[in-house]
């Protein structure tokens, strides 16, 4: 029953410390992507953003070569044997 009689006290000094940290990134993040610095907004969050972003466009370039190669190959008509 002691244990159990603690668990909310514990679970509240939790949420209340971590609510304050998350306040403060919200603040930090809405400065970082309102600052006019001639980036588009998928790109201000730093290197991660440009990392996710070419490894996103490397993946649609190869798949729409890979579609087309694909629709090319099916349009061919079969040797027959």
């Amino acid at each position: 029953r002691c244990v159990l009689q603690k668990v909310p006290v514990v679970a509240r000094r939790a949420f209340s410390s971590s609510a304050g940290q998350l306040r403060n990134r919200i603040r930090e993040a809405q400065k970082l992507f309102q600052e006019d610095n001639g980036l588009p907004v998928h790109l201000k969050g730093g290197s991660r953003d440009v990392l996710l972003y070419r490894a996103t466009m490397t993946l649609t370039l190869a798949g729409t070569c890979y579609s087309v190669y694909s629709l090319f190959k099916a349009s061919m008509p079969q040797k027959k044997a």
